[in-house]
């Protein structure tokens, strides 16, 4: 046993020195190891010691916090990141809901790389469907209008909707529509100069690790900095994307529109309905009109819980308008038995065969034998869904795995309180993904179940409920998680003997590496370079791809 004093205010290296003159002293050599955790003979050989020797010399407290370290790496590292989370898009009727999306980006990166990509993907897929298939007046609104929309819950009235396609006098309402909500979400000098100091802090710093692997017994900043790299093509997408989400704008520019929809055609005598009963196509909706309260909210992120609804929405006037095109194309007027009217031009129909009664306007906009049974899931959606699924996958454990091989390969190698603590933030944030999505999902069944007492629709709700709660309360601990575990790399709370020695993987075999060796410091630049190709890799991965696919949205 070494009798030696222990240190007060804790340092590894003078409890090494202490251990080491001990020995030279007693020539007791027991708890000495060398870099790889070997007993060693000689006792200048030793830079480790074993793990029972370091709590019971060494103590098992910490080592002192240090304020300059802990501000520099904070500033350095975290605080870029915390600033840039107010670039995200937000927008909500209520600031708690805002700061509710802010707290869901951080606590799942997979969920906001999953929504941004979903937004993507349907707008694209709208896109192309209508460009295909459909040629009719205001199809091309109709396409801006959807996309615009997949922030806010989109309903629509089957018997009412017609009327928008297919009378002239709507086309005022599709224009004012489209221009209302073509408002811009993008680059501004304060989101430029927030992406800017990130990417250049990050890259500054990058530059200098390579010399400090060799003095630092820990790369904690550059672990972390790859931790949150996943954030720069979330906001970078978003800006890109430009989402429709500030609630009171969409309200107004859909009040402002509605005063120009004309649902009955004129001189039909229907009564004057209600505001509400008027309208063919709704925006919001109150509470008990959706499945999940989530799709009342407008910032993006919660785009998983509308996607499904809002696909089989766009699906289904993407029918409405295919079917008025192909009847247009055989030059079949909506009155039955009249005769279609040539137009001056090629490429207009003559308003005269676009009107007619309330029975035919509907029958010109669905098939000829009536209404077929379609599915209630949109055709495509769930390939959709994987490829979002992926592409956040990616992103997510591109960023969060660099970080976790840094940790893993910083001597004592294997798992210790810091990588374990990356694990944890990553196992976490995949969980409240595949709640979330697993309830939006689940939500959208009973939705089709809506006006029928189904028990499996009625399981399925509650079920959809209790995963919405479950993934959120999670993503609420998993944001306090990310900073607290920045937090306590950047303050020395993990400097103990317990994590240093990596005793989560090793148990009883654990050991503390107090000096490292040159080799084992070109280990770890070599995982420092690998974590650093990867979490890069991953980003630009995620963000070449999208913007791959955005030409066919912006298109």
């Amino acid at each position: 046993m070494h009798a030696v004093q222990r240190v007060a205010g804790l340092n590894f290296t003078q409890c090494l020195i202490d251990i080491v003159t001990n020995a030279n002293a007693t020539q007791n050599l027991a708890g000495l190891l060398d870099g790889n955790g070997n007993p060693v003979s000689n006792v200048s050989d030793a830079t480790a010691i074993s793990y029972s020797l370091c709590t019971s010399v060494c103590g098992t407290g910490r080592e002192p916090f240090q304020w300059p370290v802990f501000s520099q790496d904070f500033s350095t590292w975290l605080l870029p990141n915390l600033a840039l989370i107010s670039q995200l898009p937000f927008g909500a009727q209520y600031r708690l809901d805002n700061l509710m999306s802010a707290v869901l980006t951080v606590g799942s990166p997979v969920l906001a790389g999953y929504s941004l990509f979903i937004t993507l993907l349907n707008s694209r897929w709208i896109n192309r469907r209508f460009n295909q298939s459909v040629d009719y007046p205001n199809s091309d609104f109709a396409v801006s209008i959807l996309s615009s929309l997949q922030q806010v819950p989109l309903r629509l009235h089957p018997g009412r909707f017609p009327s928008l396609i297919v009378l002239p006098e709507n086309g005022c309402w599709w224009k004012w529509f489209s221009e209302f909500v073509d408002y811009t979400h993008t680059w501004s000098i304060a989101s430029a100069t927030s992406v800017a100091w990130v990417v250049v802090a990050y890259i500054m710093n990058v530059i200098n690790s390579p010399a400090d692997v060799y003095t630092s017994s820990h790369s904690d900043g550059d672990a972390t900095g790859s931790l949150w790299l996943w954030l720069i093509p979330i906001v970078v997408g978003w800006l890109q994307l430009s989402p429709k989400c500030d609630f009171r704008r969409l309200q107004a520019a859909y009040s402002h529109a509605d005063q120009h929809a004309h649902i009955w055609p004129a001189g039909a005598h229907m009564g004057t309905p209600s505001a509400s009963a008027r309208r063919a196509l709704t925006i919001t909706a109150r509470e008990k009109d959706v499945m999940s309260p989530d799709e009342l909210l407008t910032p993006p992120v919660f785009n998983y819980s509308r996607s499904l609804r809002w696909a089989s929405t766009a699906d289904t006037v993407f029918l409405m308008f295919e079917m008025a095109s192909e009847k247009a194309q055989n030059r079949i007027p909506v009155t039955l038995g009249s005769d279609w009217v040539e137009s001056d031009t090629s490429d207009t129909i003559h308003p005269s065969n676009r009107c007619g009664s309330s029975t035919d306007i509907i029958a010109y906009c669905t098939e000829p034998h009536g209404v077929v049974h379609r599915s209630h899931w949109a055709p495509g959606v769930f390939t959709r869904m994987a490829i979002a699924s992926c592409a956040s996958l990616v992103l997510q454990w591109g960023t969060v795995g660099a970080a976790f091989m840094m940790a893993w390969f910083t001597p004592t190698t294997r798992m210790g309180c810091r990588s374990l603590s990356y694990l944890l933030f990553g196992v976490t944030s995949t969980l409240i993904w595949m709640l979330l999505l697993m309830s939006s999902i689940l939500a959208h069944y009973s939705a089709g179940y809506s006006h029928r007492k189904v028990r499996s629709a009625r399981v399925a709700l509650v079920l959809s409920h209790w995963l919405r709660w479950a993934g959120k309360t999670l993503a609420v601990a998993n944001s306090i998680w990310l900073v607290l575990a920045c937090a306590f790399v950047y303050s020395s709370f993990y400097n103990t003997c317990f994590c240093n020695s990596s005793v989560v993987s090793r148990g009883e075999a654990a050991y503390n590496v107090i000096i490292e060796t040159a080799a084992q410091a070109a280990q770890l630049r070599v995982a420092w370079i690998g974590g650093l190709i990867v979490a890069c890799t991953s980003s630009f991965f995620f963000l070449g791809l999208m913007n791959l696919l955005l030409d066919t949205v912006l298109s």
